[in-house]
């Protein structure tokens, strides 16, 4: 098994040109076969060429010339093994009768010609494929993502509107990359809201890279109040997905109920976004966002600076570096509080919140396992606060074919508490 650029044949190392004209059988694709009869001809070799295109009909005919003993090449574009027929000739042949000698694949040809180094990057294919595993993959923020499309199920264009649809529009460069390796190859960035061209070739793929995503012109004065998008967040470097996502953000908003004034607390406030959308929406508020990881305390107030509240977060409340429940103890009383963040401490934390609970103030946890739910409950009820349990499960519109399917997020129990006002 031979792999081959773009320059077909004629680029082969002299060591696999050898190969090929000791050869009794040569199996290509069809569009090939022009140019390597030619190819032998110039030699005066005439080996027996075969299309690779009828896969069925290719093994039969490679079956009986191994039995024959001849030699056998078979040419591919690019890597055999990488969704190529290499697969399908180890199913058939097994390991043991067959040598691989790759070109390079699409995803390498793709960073070549963006210039990017490419260890850190994954791939998801769509052939033959709904667009769901995309959309879920979307949601973990990869900084590099290679889609191999299926032009039968919307190609590029399904791509761009699940990144749309993903609230991940502005976080990520979106470069097309077509006829890799052939030399009328195309590779270039698209804008937003630039059309596909209209000559998109089919062989196409997409490569998405994460970016600081740029604010609407106007800035954070254009944007809503809250429920801004995923994609406008900065991010954690090591974890870049870990953040409450916009549809559950609203509903623990509405959960908090929050005063025209008094003390937010923020427990495990990742990159802040409840926080700072709270603040956006009470200005008034005393928040103190509480988060264990090094890079928390940076990342928040970055996000702070972006929407326009840093000034109200830094003289009106602030931003901790530190465990809970040890670290609440630097902390007003509060009237709000959002514990999340996960972890194996959330009962101590809630024994300590329910402590330092102002009378009537409200207390919300999203939690995503059940096992969490009864642990807390329990603690909550007994503290004397009235206890109420949902669940928000949201979906998000994802391209399928001419129609749209909807996506779905990981659903999340929302645990909400009161505590009786005083007198």
């Amino acid at each position: 098994m031979i792999g081959t650029d773009a320059a077909g044949v004629d680029g082969l190392p002299a060591g696999l040109q050898d190969q090929l004209l000791a050869a009794d059988l040569v199996a290509l694709p069809q569009r090939l076969l022009p140019q390597l009869a030619q190819w032998f001809s110039l030699r005066q070799l005439h080996p027996e060429l075969v299309s690779s295109d009828q896969p069925s009909a290719l093994l039969e005919r490679l079956e009986a010339a191994r039995t024959a003993q001849q030699q056998i090449v078979v040419l591919a574009s690019g890597d055999p093994l990488w969704f190529g027929i290499g697969r399908l000739l180890l199913e058939r042949f097994g390991a043991e009768g067959l040598r691989f000698h790759p070109a390079p694949s699409s995803l390498q040809l793709a960073f070549a010609r963006i210039g990017r180094p490419w260890q850190d990057a994954s791939w998801i294919s769509l052939h033959g494929r709904d667009p769901e595993p995309l959309a879920a993959r979307l949601q973990q923020r990869p900084p590099a993502l290679v889609v191999l499309t299926d032009p039968q199920r919307g190609g590029a264009d399904a791509v761009r509107r699940l990144l749309l649809a993903s609230g991940l529009q502005a976080a990520y460069e979106v470069w097309l990359c077509e006829r890799l390796g052939h030399p009328d190859e195309r590779v270039q960035a698209l804008a937003p809201e630039q059309p596909l061209p209209a000559d998109l070739d089919p062989l196409h793929l997409v490569v998405l890279i994460a970016r600081e995503p740029a604010l609407p012109p106007g800035g954070a004065e254009q944007l809503p109040l809250f429920g801004i998008d995923d994609g406008l967040w900065l991010q954690h470097a090591d974890r870049p997905g870990l953040m409450t996502k916009r549809e559950v953000r609203i509903q623990l908003l509405a959960e908090l109920r929050l005063p025209a004034a008094g003390v937010l607390w923020d427990i495990g406030a990742g990159v802040g976004s409840v926080g700072i959308e709270a603040l956006r929406l009470r200005p008034d508020l005393q928040l103190w966002a509480l988060e264990q990881r090094g890079s928390g305390a940076a990342v928040i107030r970055a996000n702070a600076e972006r929407f326009g509240v840093a000034q109200r977060l830094a003289t009106g409340g602030g931003v901790l570096q530190g465990r809970a429940p040890e670290a609440l103890a630097q902390l007003p009383d509060p009237d709000r509080v959002l514990i999340g963040g996960g972890g194996t401490d959330r009962a101590a934390i809630a024994e300590a919140v329910v402590g330092r609970l102002r009378p009537g103030g409200v207390v919300v946890s999203p939690l995503a396992t059940l096992e969490a739910l009864a642990e807390l409950r329990p603690l909550l009820e007994a503290a004397g606060l009235r206890v109420t349990v949902g669940q928000i499960q949201a979906w998000r519109g994802a391209p399928l074919a001419e129609g749209t399917r909807l996506a779905p997020l990981n659903p999340v129990l929302l645990l909400s508490a009161q505590k009786p006002a005083a007198g």
